[in-house]
């Protein structure tokens, strides 16, 4: 049987793997397992700079479906922490932070990378529409009320709410 430090070492390596923004990726876990750390990190690294100087996505170009709303807000809640915390680290802790996220060495970040990666946070917060990290359920109401002639709804058409249709099923 494998040591703990053996398990962990192939978890996290997983979750780096999982997180990589150049793959494509499914992740399928317990709850409990890792895996919002993972959507989290992956958003993370689409935003910061990559390795080759490009600069990383721009947060209105990243979009984050998930099942339920409580779900949503944790994600959105703890990529605000990340970020935040981000802003306003200190330089070697900050290269060492983002070296872990990356799998790259502390010395590949320099003092632009550095700033780059502070500023995401403002970046973020700035961004019209926020960070869109929603549920299904919502993403497609935004579909159809983008495109109700093609979905065959009404235009202006609102949701039932839960207790609406509670009563109306009863």
């Amino acid at each position: 049987m494998a040591d703990i430090d053996t398990l962990l070492a192939e978890t996290t390596a997983k979750q780096r793997a999982a997180a990589e923004p150049d793959a494509s990726v499914w992740v399928a876990a317990n709850a409990g397992s890792g895996k919002t750390k993972v959507l989290i990190d992956r958003v993370a690294r689409l935003l910061l700079r990559r390795p080759d100087g490009r600069p990383g996505a721009k947060p209105d170009s990243i979009l984050c479906i998930t099942y339920t709303k409580a779900a949503a807000s944790e994600m959105l809640s703890r990529l605000f922490k990340t970020l935040g915390q981000w802003s306003v680290m200190e330089d070697e802790p900050l290269r060492k932070k983002l070296a872990q996220l990356q799998g790259r060495k502390i010395s590949d970040y320099n003092a632009e990378d550095l700033q780059v990666a502070r500023a995401l946070f403002a970046n973020a917060l700035e961004t019209p529409g926020g960070l869109r990290i929603e549920t299904i359920h919502a993403f497609c109401a935004r579909v159809l009320r983008r495109f109700p002639l093609e979905a065959g709804v009404f235009p202006g058409f609102t949701e039932i709410e839960e207790d609406e249709a509670f009563a109306l099923w009863n």
